[in-house]
């Protein structure tokens, strides 16, 4: 799937919320974000610049992208918050807020 830079951006974004969600900053949360970085073909200087964009303007860009894009965020959201061998509440109720964002319906799981 290819992704434009706004998207990657956001993408970004809303995964580094995911692993400072519990407080926490795991070994393999940070191993699970460079193996996404690979996979996704993400240049590791758009972390930096991920920064810089605001939490409005990184759902606004998440709500725009298409249903694919947003179902694969789904999936990319959860398995950082797993990382580290545990979902924990605080990281599943920010996953769901994330997705409500970018216009998923969410299941009662992460409430």
């Amino acid at each position: 799937m290819e992704y434009n830079l706004a998207e990657k951006l956001a993408i970004i974004k809303a995964i580094e919320e995911v692993i400072l969600a519990d407080g926490q900053i795991e070994n393999s949360e940070l191993d699970f974000m460079t193996q996404l970085m690979q996979i996704l073909r993400f240049d590791n200087s758009l972390i930096k610049e991920s920064r810089d964009i605001t939490n409005k303007e990184y759902k606004s860009i998440l709500k725009e992208m298409p249903n694919n894009k947003k179902h694969a965020l789904t999936v990319l959201l959860n398995e950082m918050g797993s990382a580290d061998g545990k979902l924990s509440k605080k990281e599943r109720k920010l996953i769901a807020k994330i997705l409500k964002k970018a216009g998923l319906k969410v299941n009662k799981l992460y409430e």
